[in-house]
Formats: structure tokens, sequence, C-alpha cells
């Protein structure tokens, strides 16, 4: 007598990878993301991540710092490479700066609370 439920069976066995060769299915890595983390407080900060390459950080930093009349900082991170950190919370401002500037709105995620 066999019972069959108590053997090892794997019901996606005979599919295969499901993924193909697209490793890339559901990454985040072509979209520009702004988030809001809270400090402490009443105080916030944005975090500006996801800028393509052809951007330069320094200038648009100083430019959101003029505009939007808060200091901000450049920051390096392992995973995410070079993220704008600005005081409190800019993110509409911000989504509306890089729109303006011709960047597609499709691209911009809004993150937080």
């Amino acid at each position: 007598m066999n019972v069959q439920n108590l053997a090892a069976y794997d019901p996606f066995a005979d599919e295969g990878d499901a993924l193909g060769d697209n490793k890339n299915v559901g990454s985040q890595q072509n979209y520009i993301h702004i988030r809001i983390q809270q400090r402490n407080g009443r105080k916030t900060l944005t975090t500006l991540q996801g800028l393509p390459k052809e951007y330069d950080l320094k200038k648009l930093l100083k430019a959101f710092k003029k505009e939007f009349a808060c200091n901000g900082t450049l920051v390096e991170d392992e995973e995410m490479g070079q993220v704008i950190q600005l005081q409190g919370d800019q993110r509409v401002k911000i989504s509306t700066f890089l729109t303006d500037e011709g960047v597609n709105k499709s691209t911009i995620k809004l993150h937080g609370f």
C-alpha cells in the first residue's frame, strides 16, 4: 500500500522557469522614487532617488534648494547610488518641478503617508 499524499510533489516542476530570461520583472530601477521619512516630532525628510545619469544631481539639488526655500544634501548609498535629501515635505513640489522640466509623469512614483 502506497500513500500518495505523503510523497514529495512539486506542482510547478513541469512549468519550468516562469520568468524565462527576463529576471527584471517587477524591478523598480526605471522609476524615480520620491519618499518622505519622519525625523523627530513634526520634522520630515524628502528623499529623491532613481534619476537618470544624464541629470547633474548637484545642479538639480541647488535648483531645488533655491526654488523650495529648504536645505538639502546629496547622500551616497551603496544600494541606491546617489540620493537627494531635502528638508520638509517636498514631494508634490519635486514632482511638478520634474514634470515641468520634461520628465515623464508615469516614471515618477510618490511614496509616503
